[in-house]
């Protein structure tokens, strides 16, 4: 079998975010309604259900499935929602408007092609909205849309979305996305979301499907070879009883057979002797192959090692600069015992200091006045591992460039990670 480079040309990963009661779950409810992409049963479900508006099916009940999410009318784990068109496939994540929850939204836009930030007409742009954006801007998510959500409810003006749209773009020149597009929408009537609204005949461009249809994919960068070491088979055959080989999964790049690799941390080199892809040898694989590496020699690797081209240079470092989102409920502490995930890797870490924060208001990281990190802030802070580790930027490499911290105690995800500068 033969390893084919990956196309993904074919599936947007989208997630939407917003404040609360901007209309999240009911803009995703209405695209798959209007898409002709529910099954008969859900629509039954929904039609069964007490209405809201004026007699409008209760879209949201579409993806707020957890209990509490019902009971209290709000999203509050990311919930994903897959279908298509003759175009393109999608995956939509409706991650929770909550300044509680922002952790989820993490999680969503992590992988995602697109972000589809909603905006209450009458509310216009929130702290929440902002931070949002900052998050989106800080993973490199390189798409954003930008849905002016309600606007049934300001009698369609078309001066009350350019106030906005004015607005909102002063906000998205300070950040680095690809490409900005704003649309006008009610998620509750339909209007651009799948079809052309008839009640803002001023807005001429294409509605929400059609875009996200249209909207390019950007590869985020992934500079580098990193094969990331899952574990080590040694098959107990009379055949291959000397087969010694390294299961893991490409991150970036691309390996072949004869190809000379390096082993971080440890700096040793060899070259590739075989690659078996879903169980048959091939030639070559591609970033995201899962596949099973053996070497020409013997050489001492566990899980968590990378291999890496030995002609490329690499960077190892146990002090390094982070972006970091505090995810956890209780205020991140310095110095504490933390473990560092960074895919098959984990090593303990501290957070050192603390040396900014992010300024919501000025889109901007300022000098830190303490050393609390709470809930949902982001800071730079300065991490040191106990053992040294392959080092990549997020903004080189997304995939190695970022991490996780564990409590040591409790097990529990207390921040995400994206390094910055390395031995600073």
């Amino acid at each position: 079998m033969v390893a084919t480079e990956t196309a993904t040309t074919d599936l947007l990963r989208v997630f939407t975010c917003g404040s609360v009661d901007d209309g999240k779950s009911t803009l995703i409810g209405r695209l798959l309604y209007d898409a002709k992409s529910i099954f008969q049963e859900h629509l039954d479900h929904i039609e069964a259900k007490e209405r809201v508006g004026d007699g409008e099916l209760n879209l949201a009940l579409l993806t707020d499935g957890l209990k509490a999410e019902r009971e209290q009318g709000i999203t509050i784990d990311v919930a994903y929602k897959y279908f298509s068109t003759p175009a393109r496939k999608f995956i939509i994540a409706d991650t929770p408007g909550h300044v509680q929850y922002t952790r989820n939204m993490v999680t969503g836009a992590s992988l995602a092609d697109v972000a589809v930030i909603l905006i209450d007409a009458r509310q216009g742009i929130l702290e929440q909205t902002r931070r949002h954006s900052f998050i989106a801007h800080l993973l490199r998510v390189p798409h954003l849309i930008v849905c002016i959500n309600k606007m049934d409810l300001v009698d369609f003006s078309e001066t009350r979305f350019r106030e906005i749209e004015s607005e909102f773009l002063t906000l998205g020149n300070e950040l680095e996305f690809a490409h900005t597009t704003l649309i006008p929408i009610s998620a509750l009537k339909g209007d651009n979301i799948v079809h052309p609204s008839q009640n803002m005949p001023w807005f001429d461009r294409a509605p929400l499907l059609q875009t996200l249809e249209e909207t390019p994919i950007f590869r985020k960068n992934a500079l580098g070879t990193r094969f990331t070491v899952q574990c080590i088979l040694r098959p107990q055959s009379t055949t291959l009883h000397d087969f010694r080989g390294f299961a893991g999964v490409l991150r970036s790049g691309a390996l072949s057979v004869g190809d000379r690799v390096r082993i971080e941390t440890a700096q040793e080199e060899a070259t590739i002797k075989r690659i078996l892809y879903s169980g048959e040898e091939t030639d070559n694989i591609f970033a995201d192959d899962a596949a099973v590496i053996e070497l020409d020699r013997d050489i001492d690797i566990s899980r968590g090692d990378i291999f890496t081209l030995a002609s490329e240079e690499t960077t190892i470092a146990n002090l390094f600069m982070a972006r970091l989102t505090h995810l956890d409920t209780q205020p991140l502490k310095l110095n504490q015992a933390y473990y560092l995930l960074v895919g098959t890797q984990k090593v303990k870490a501290v957070v050192r200091s603390v040396a900014t924060k992010l300024n919501l208001d000025s889109l901007s990281f300022e000098g830190a006045t303490d050393s609390v990190i709470k809930t949902n802030e982001i800071a730079e802070v300065k991490i040191k591992t106990a053992a040294p580790i392959l080092f990549d930027r997020y903004s080189d490499n997304w995939t190695t460039g970022a991490g996780v911290l564990v409590d040591a105690q409790t097990h529990k995800t207390v921040a995400a990670l994206m390094f910055s500068e390395a031995n600073a």
